[in-house]
């Protein structure tokens, strides 16, 4: 018998090491299952050693931190190497997959994971847990019936900005939220692009360090944002993790 994969959601930023830090983010039953487990998969093994350790500030683990396997899944991870990753739940052991944010298998290499265990017949089950997009639609104010996320967006300016109107002028046709987020040094420079391409009525929002202390979650029109910014009245959002997200009008 193959064991489950636990699809464990993480915090959305640094959390104070305190024995309810986690209590507001992850259901107790969350919690106690992924303490219970001693594999695994994560995009960064000292980061899902640090959640693990939250974890266990409430729920004793499964063995010392030191001892839990964790293999790591990235961007990086090669195709071939992923069955290798499943082998100790085809032996019937059960596993967690942890992303470095949020839930795991959205905009996370996870997915890949998830779906060759599938194609195996191991169980897959979806736990409770924060995520940045969905938490960004709901504070908007944009439309949350039908929406789609777009990813990063490209780097180069000209490509960003024909991108964007692209984006923008099938939100008006269809009126669908759209969603994208950015590394965060390049907050600034996004916002900016949104600005500059977007047509003056078009809703922007932009979400900001979403269920952290620090969240800020602001919607205007790009005109409106336009002169926020020019009086030097722009979001904090600097290195912050941040969502994106336009609805055209």
């Amino acid at each position: 018998m193959t064991g489950t994969l636990y699809l464990i959601p993480n915090t959305l930023g640094p959390t104070a090491p305190e024995p309810d830090a986690l209590s507001h983010i992850l259901p107790d039953q969350v919690q106690a299952v992924a303490a219970r487990l001693d594999y695994f998969v994560a995009e960064n093994a000292k980061t899902a050693r640090a959640f693990l350790k939250l974890v266990g500030l409430r729920h004793p683990l499964a063995k010392p931190l030191q001892e839990i396997d964790i293999a790591e899944l990235n961007v990086n991870t090669p195709a071939q190497a992923l069955t290798a990753l499943l082998q100790p739940l085809l032996a019937g052991r059960d596993a967690g997959l942890v992303s470095e944010a949020g839930v795991p298998a959205v905009a996370d290499p996870g997915a890949d994971l998830v779906r060759l265990a599938h194609q195996h017949g191991i169980m897959v089950r979806p736990l409770v847990g924060p995520s940045s997009l969905l938490l960004a639609v709901m504070a908007s104010g944009l439309n949350g019936q039908s929406f789609a996320f777009n990813g990063y967006l490209p780097t180069d300016a000209e490509q960003r900005a024909r991108r964007i109107k692209e984006l923008e002028q099938r939100s008006r046709k269809e009126k669908q939220t759209q969603l994208f987020i950015e590394t965060p040094y390049r907050n600034a420079a996004m916002l900016e692009a949104l600005v500059s391409n977007c047509q003056p009525g078009t809703l922007v929002c932009v979400a900001t360090d979403l269920s952290l202390p620090s969240e800020t979650v602001r919607t205007l029109t790009a005109a409106k944002w336009k002169t926020a910014l020019a009086g030097g009245k722009g979001p904090d959002f600097h290195k912050k993790p941040t969502v994106f997200l336009l609805l055209g009008q």
